[in-house]
């Protein structure tokens, strides 16, 4: 068998209303994302059908969302989201957050969003 050749790229960028989202792998195993959420804004309330997340808050303060529970979530601290779990962050501070998942980067449903997105 042989092997996929190792290489070097930049990552995506994807501007959104509460920050940016910075992609480092996205492959048909896994994808990788650093989230960056300014101060004060919030994510959509969401679930997954398939996809699983598991992050890790490496700097800031965010309230966290998951199901029926409210958390502050804090540094060094990791949260592991099976598909189905509903889940919001909201950023008390800016806020640096490690995503790691499996690869439906497309597999969102919105509950709520303040900005008005579908």
């Amino acid at each position: 068998m042989d092997k996929e050749p190792a290489r070097r790229r930049e990552p995506r960028i994807v501007d959104k209303p509460w920050g940016r989202e910075v992609w480092y792998a996205h492959t048909d195993r896994y994808a990788g994302k650093v989230l960056e959420v300014e101060k004060g804004h919030i994510l959509s309330l969401q679930k997954h059908r398939v996809k699983h997340e598991t992050m890790l808050l490496q700097s800031g303060r965010v309230r966290f969302t998951l199901n029926d529970a409210v958390f502050e979530w804090l540094p060094g601290e990791v949260v592991s989201i099976p598909p189905g779990n509903v889940h919001r962050m909201e950023a008390l501070e800016d806020s640096v957050i490690l995503e790691v998942s499996t690869p439906e980067l497309d597999d969102l449903v919105r509950l709520e969003d303040r900005y008005g997105r579908g």
